[in-house]
């Protein structure tokens, strides 16, 4: 099984930046998705294994960018130009196998999740 921690989560001013880590126990391709309360788990990023194909969804293009380095199985998320409707409990997902990016579906293996609070 994949094992995943994530770290970097915390309170932002609206403009401002934060860098989201999450680990895992080896070479998997992984995701990043959020949730806001009320409202359904959403697609942020993905990266491939490899980290040679990125994905973004609509609303975080040219202000959020993923990367990876496989020395250690790291993944980031560097969050710039934050928005208050950028809120939301943050989650890193795994998984082994499988072609979609997008879906929570693609996913078997989540995170704990992190906190990410943007202040107007």
């Amino acid at each position: 099984q994949v094992q995943l921690v994530e770290s970097g989560g915390g309170l932002v001013q609206a403009g401002g930046s934060l860098r989201l880590s999450c680990t895992a126990s080896g070479r998997t391709s992984m995701g990043w998705f959020r949730q806001a309360p009320g409202m359904e788990r959403v697609f942020v990023a993905a990266i491939s294994s490899g980290g040679y194909a990125t994905y973004y969804g609509d609303s975080v293009k040219g202000r959020f960018s993923i990367s990876r380095d496989n020395t250690n199985y790291t993944v980031y998320l560097q969050m710039n130009s934050l928005k208050p409707e950028d809120t939301a409990v943050y989650y890193c997902a795994a998984r082994n196998t499988g072609s979609g990016w997008r879906s929570v579906l693609d996913y078997p293996y989540w995170g704990q999740g992190t906190q990410v609070t943007v202040s107007s």
